[in-house]
């Protein structure tokens, strides 16, 4: 096992932030907007027919990562395509908080990725989670960056201090890392937040991070990629941005779950495709500039309600990735225990995206 040194910050939860506002001569957006420029002048349109039957309460858990989640919280789709639902949005910083707010009830549907997910319902938090949608297939987007350009691999790490966002999909995708190297036990970990890492590495108090965008542009400013999320799916470990719910949420809110992901497969589409509009979406509510945006996008995948629908995922082998990754996970130490196979087989709720896709 890695040696782990804790470090004193606490990761707080955080609520929507309001970020400056920024010149648009500079390239930049402004920041903190709630909704695209265009939707201003006229209220915004929904992308399919919309259904005020609907009143479910969704109280949804999003981060700052370039994918179609933000997309559908700048352009108000939920709100406009359920009109009598109660929508809020809050912010967390990783998905290891998302799956605190899951076990405390306080969320009904969130971003996590696919290793917090399968920590979840592991022994000993036995959250009963459902998977509903895939944000994206990590790639580059996650990677490992090392402060010393002459470390040019991960033998050059041994005996040096790590962060990561334990129990993320960078934990999962850094662990397996070390593991294929042999060199598990000669690292420091050290469990850190992506809005934490950068002034630790101005100081000198961390060697490397793996970590995503926007954290991991930041960083390259005064590091150097050294391996990538790709590089660790391309070995065996693939790793997901999902959102998931609590299995009873799902079961109760079939309409709002069917509806939810037809925006979902919308905003997915727009950004696979490099919709101008999307794009500056999310740039908004990253506070920062569409091309930046667009460089973050190209180390992820986006998947339509069609695709994900297919037997590479909720067809039937996203399961089997969720029962492999609680093997792994155990073995790291990073759960007490492997539930039952069927806890892991039975987590992707494909019901709401095959309708989607047959549509």
């Amino acid at each position: 096992m890695p040696r782990t040194t804790p470090l004193p910050w606490r990761r707080a939860l955080a609520a929507a932030v309001v970020l400056g506002t920024a010149v648009v001569a500079t390239g930049c957006v402004e920041s903190g907007r709630t909704v695209h420029p265009d939707a201003v002048q006229a209220v915004p349109e929904c992308p399919v027919d919309p259904d005020p039957s609907i009143e479910t309460t969704a109280r949804i858990a999003w981060q700052a990562i370039p994918n179609g989640d933000l997309v559908v919280k700048d352009l108000q789709m939920l709100e406009t395509c359920m009109p009598n639902a109660d929508i809020s949005w809050s912010k967390f910083d990783s998905g290891g908080d998302v799956v605190q707010a899951f076990g405390a009830g306080s969320v009904d549907v969130g971003l996590v990725g696919s290793s917090p997910a399968v920590r979840a319902v592991s022994p000993p938090l036995d959250i009963d989670l459902r998977i509903t949608w895939i944000q994206d297939v990590i790639g580059a987007a996650e990677s490992l960056i090392v402060r010393d350009d002459s470390i040019t691999s991960l033998r050059g790490l041994e005996g040096k201090r790590v962060a990561v966002p334990f129990g993320s999909t960078a934990h999962y995708s850094l662990l397996s890392a070390l593991r294929e190297a042999g060199i598990d036990g000669s690292v420091d970990l050290i469990n850190l937040s992506p809005d934490k890492m950068l002034a630790a590495w101005q100081r000198g108090e961390i060697d490397a991070a793996w970590v995503w965008d926007p954290t991991l542009s930041e960083l390259k400013d005064s590091g150097q990629v050294i391996l990538t999320s790709a590089d660790t799916a391309a070995s065996g470990h693939p790793t997901f941005d999902m959102s998931a719910a609590p299995a009873d949420f799902v079961a109760q809110n079939p309409d709002f779950m069917r509806m939810w992901t037809a925006v979902q497969d919308d905003a997915a589409q727009r950004l696979a495709g490099g919709d101008d509009a999307a794009i500056e979406s999310v740039a908004v509510q990253l506070g920062v500039s569409p091309d930046v945006v667009r460089s973050q996008t190209e180390g992820l995948t986006y998947l339509s309600a069609r695709e994900q629908a297919g037997p590479e995922y909720f067809g039937g082998a996203l399961g089997e990735v969720l029962e492999d990754t609680s093997g792994f996970l155990l073995d790291v130490r990073e759960t007490d225990g492997v539930a039952p196979a069927e806890t892991y087989l039975q987590m992707p709720y494909p019901d709401a995206i095959e309708e989607v896709a047959a549509r």
